[in-house]
């Protein structure tokens, strides 16, 4: 194992899955206006536009909905074991220096909420606490409760009350005025007050929205799931066949669990029993398109003459964090009030344009630095600190 963790090519397909995750997010994240779901009034709106409109913001969100962010979450835990795993064969246990990682990536992530709501590394810093907990466990105990996490164990308890009380009511957190006050900062204050907004009501309105919508163990159960895989060596190229197996079984499982979701609605009218378990079913099969696209990105880097074309954008992987914050930076420039409040100019098509040309942007000044530098910049940042007062 000493020796395939040397490798290079587990690394490189990482990054590749990292960069084409964050290309997904950046591409959602234009087309939803970075939380601001403020559009040009459709009167008047050709039929065509109304047409590609639709069709981006389904197709889109049908790809990468759910499922760039579970990649980027997969890939967390995966990170989480090569450095653990590295300072375990220097006689060193990286766990407590992880904490303290975790607590600097809940800085960058209130740099990132400062512009955008809708960000995740907060919730990865205060959910990442689950990784040096448990790592320790035997593999088959680690694969139980990420198992356990992907069923969403309070939203079955909610539904299993729902059904044998009539009366229950599947509780939420009070955020509508918290979203509200976020809206009205991205389309009217200032950007002071915009900051001060985000970083406040914004960030309990997202932490609130992920837990209602099942992120919390989702992320959980993904984070764990990149540990063992890293601890299995499964992205090296001799372990291919697991992912055979794991694209056969998630063709097989999303399917049926993408019907029924869509189905449920028509045959359960009890709110507190539908939403619940919709959440459970929805999570389940994104779960099962991104091992799909998992295994289609592996299969194609390892077996196809596509290898070349996908090692391009390992340096966009390689600054994801960089890319990620610089993409809300940007995006919040460009919609919000206190920027050029573009919100009222472009429709979904042509944020989804904006979107890819922000990309390309940063994958081109990507391409320049890292033929330049061994690490993007925050991710400098981020190493540097990492190991303040280490010798």
């Amino acid at each position: 194992m000493e020796k395939q963790l040397a490798r290079h090519a587990r690394v490189d397909v990482a990054d590749v899955l990292r960069g084409l995750a964050v290309m997904g997010i950046i591409v959602l994240h234009s087309i939803e206006h970075f939380n601001f779901y403020s559009y040009p009034d459709e009167a008047g709106r050709s039929a065509l536009l109304a047409f590609t409109d639709r069709a981006v913001w389904d197709g889109m969100f049908f790809l990468f909905g759910g499922k760039a962010y579970a990649v980027f979450a997969l890939l967390f835990g995966f990170s989480y074991f090569i450095q653990y795993d590295n300072q375990r064969l220097r006689g060193k246990d990286f766990r407590l220096r992880f904490c303290w990682r975790l607590f600097l990536l809940f800085l960058f992530g209130n740099l990132n909420a400062s512009f955008f709501t809708g960000e995740v590394l907060v919730l990865y810093s205060l959910v990442g606490f689950v990784l040096p907990l448990l790592c320790r466990l035997p593999d088959r105990w680690l694969l139980i409760v990420a198992c356990v996490l992907l069923i969403q164990p309070l939203p079955l308890y909610y539904t299993l009350r729902a059904c044998f009380d009539p009366s229950f009511v599947t509780p939420v957190l009070p955020s509508d005025d918290l979203w509200a006050a976020t809206f009205e900062a991205q389309g009217h204050a200032s950007f002071l007050e915009m900051l001060r907004v985000n970083l406040w009501e914004g960030q309990l309105a997202s932490l609130a929205w992920a837990w209602d919508n099942g992120r919390v163990f989702q992320t959980a159960a993904l984070f764990l799931l990149g540990f063992l895989i890293g601890k299995r060596g499964l992205f090296l190229e001799e372990n291919l066949k697991v992912w055979n197996k794991v694209l056969c079984g998630s063709l097989v499982a999303f399917f049926p669990l993408y019907g029924l979701g869509n189905l449920l609605p028509d045959f359960i009218s009890n709110s507190s029993v539908l939403t619940p378990l919709s959440l459970i079913v929805s999570s389940l099969y994104k779960f099962a398109f991104m091992l799909l696209l998992v295994s289609a990105v592996l299969m194609a880097y390892y077996r196809t003459n596509l290898q070349k074309r996908l090692r391009l954008i390992i340096p966009y992987g390689r600054m994801s964090l960089t890319c990620y914050i610089t993409q809300s930076m940007a995006g919040s420039l460009l919609f919000y009030h206190w920027g050029f409040s573009l919100h009222d100019d472009l429709g979904i098509t042509a944020s989804f344009v904006t979107g890819i040309l922000l990309f390309l942007l940063q994958f081109a000044c990507c391409r320049w630095w890292m033929a330049r530098h061994t690490h993007g910049p925050l991710e400098y940042l981020w190493k540097r600190a990492t190991w303040l007062c280490v010798k």
